[in-house]
């Protein structure tokens, strides 16, 4: 299955996301450090990086460009608890395939994720 990163600057969050998606069969790795995340994606492959818009030092927005430059194929899910039109065009136009607004719903969770990995 795939390997996935998620990166949210509350880590409870990221360890529900990971329980879901481990029953899925993926490996998810949860951080909540912005370097942590990408040094992982620049030392392994990661098939799906799920990023929370507001994080500590950066934005999501921002760590998706720079693991876009690092993996151009990389595919992307936004989170955000503050859905904006502008913030939801821009994550799409830097290649994100899904924004999703928090709290997401198990089911919607697991349907995404298996939209964007084409499963």
């Amino acid at each position: 299955m795939a390997k996935i990163v998620v990166l949210d600057d509350v880590i409870d969050a990221g360890i529900l996301i990971k329980k879901i998606l481990e029953k899925k069969g993926h490996e998810v790795y949860p951080f909540t450090e912005e370097e942590e995340a990408i040094n992982f994606i620049k030392n392994n492959k990661v098939d799906l990086a799920i990023l929370d818009i507001k994080l500590k030092k950066m934005t999501g927005v921002e760590v998706l460009e720079v693991i876009k430059k690092i993996d151009p194929e990389i595919k992307a899910m936004m989170l955000t608890g503050y859905p904006t039109i502008d913030t939801a065009r821009q994550t799409l136009a830097l290649g994100a395939q899904e924004y999703c607004v928090k709290p997401i719903d198990k089911n919607e969770l697991e349907e995404k994720v298996a939209s964007i990995l084409g499963n």
